[in-house]
């Protein structure tokens, strides 16, 4: 769509959706939220007759499209990979990150990251987006708003905690550190594409060699949790200081918590 001469992009949710499309914009209009690495919000609207409604959300338009679809057509060099992922992990950082005073932000958490939902900015750094089903913390009452929702998140993402139905709904450090696991899978599908020694992948998605293409709970539970397998390293990664390092991240990202 067009807003004030600007192309912007239109998210269209359908009347079944509009939990998470009032989710969403609640969200967006957190105090503070503003952040050069997460979408930028401009309105949200309710357009309808008595026989239909959409609920419209309108933000920044990045016609490089999602991260997903961008490591399936470019490959990266060592600056480019460390750009998108300093980039994606700052937005995610400021999103987890709790500002005190009296008009502060709440800390929140994502829950459903993964490629598809981080945007590539022209300037090749990104942008965190999707947020129809993020959790906000309140410090004074310690509790964390739960979405009524039950959907939680892509299953292919899915920490071994939400995965086993073992994550601690009342403690807001569990939605963290389950953002922090689907973090680096999403390091490693950056990774795979990051040119060293003339090699580079071909884009994957996570555990694409283990599960089928549209896993089952059960398919990710038994690979995540009961095998604990988690994605493999190629062996030029070991040859490369920044592939190396990556790895390690990624490492610490998905360790299993026992």
């Amino acid at each position: 769509g067009k807003w004030r001469g600007e192309r912007v992009a239109v998210k269209v949710f359908f009347t079944t959706e509009e939990e998470s499309w009032f989710r969403e914009t609640e969200i967006y209009q957190t105090f503070l939220m503003r952040h050069d690495n997460i979408l930028g919000f401009i309105a949200a609207d309710i357009k309808g007759t008595g026989s239909w409604t959409q609920l419209y959300l309108i933000t920044d338009y990045h016609e490089n499209g999602s991260l997903y679809d961008y490591l399936k057509s470019n490959s990266l060099d060592v600056k480019a990979l460390l750009k998108l992922s300093y980039s994606s992990i700052s937005g995610l950082c400021h999103l987890h990150t709790e500002i005190y005073g009296t008009q502060g932000k709440p800390a929140i958490a994502h829950r459903d990251l993964k490629s598809k939902n981080i945007l590539v900015k022209k300037n090749g750094s990104c942008c965190i987006a999707d947020l129809g089903l993020a959790v906000k913390f309140n410090s004074d009452t310690n509790e964390v708003d739960i979405p009524p929702n039950l959907r939680v998140g892509t299953k292919r993402y899915m920490p071994p905690e939400v995965l086993d139905e073992t994550l601690n709904r009342s403690h807001f450090q569990s939605f963290i550190t389950a953002d922090m696991y689907s973090f680096g899978l999403i390091i490693w599908e950056m990774a795979r594409r990051c040119i060293s020694g003339g090699i580079v992948e071909e884009h994957q998605l996570p555990y694409y060699d283990l599960v089928p293409s549209d896993p089952s709970y059960e398919d990710m539970r038994e690979v995540v949790c009961i095998k604990k397998q988690r994605p493999s390293f190629a062996n030029r990664w070991s040859n490369d200081e920044c592939l190396r390092q990556m790895g390690k991240l990624m490492s610490e990202c998905w360790a299993h918590k026992s």
